[in-house]
């Protein structure tokens, strides 16, 4: 088995008019990598319409924090992270070396 680079499409909730640039040689997509993407997105545009339609205002109440009923005691010590924090970090040490 040969191994290759794993991409990966980030969504942000915005879609742009501009055309798509031509990919780097790291990201090459297969037609079903595309297909597979486009039915994600569109059953997702579904889901938000659908959520839309039920609460009075359009965008109210389509997020939702998740709280566990009974917390897993073996995440007491969890502490988040500030994952853009992180990046900013990462970045500037980067630029440093």
């Amino acid at each position: 088995m040969t191994s290759s680079p794993v991409s990966r499409v980030v969504y942000n909730g915005k879609r742009t008019s501009s055309p798509r640039s031509p990919p780097s040689s790291s990201e090459i997509f297969t037609p079903a990598h595309e297909e597979n993407v486009r039915f994600i997105y569109e059953a997702w545009q579904g889901v938000e319409r659908e959520l839309r339609s039920q609460v009075p205002g359009g965008e109210r109440g389509l997020v939702e924090e998740y709280v566990e009923k009974v917390p897993n005691p073996s995440l007491k010590t969890f502490k988040p992270i500030d994952l853009s924090d992180l990046k900013r970090r990462s970045t500037q040490d980067a630029k440093k070396s």
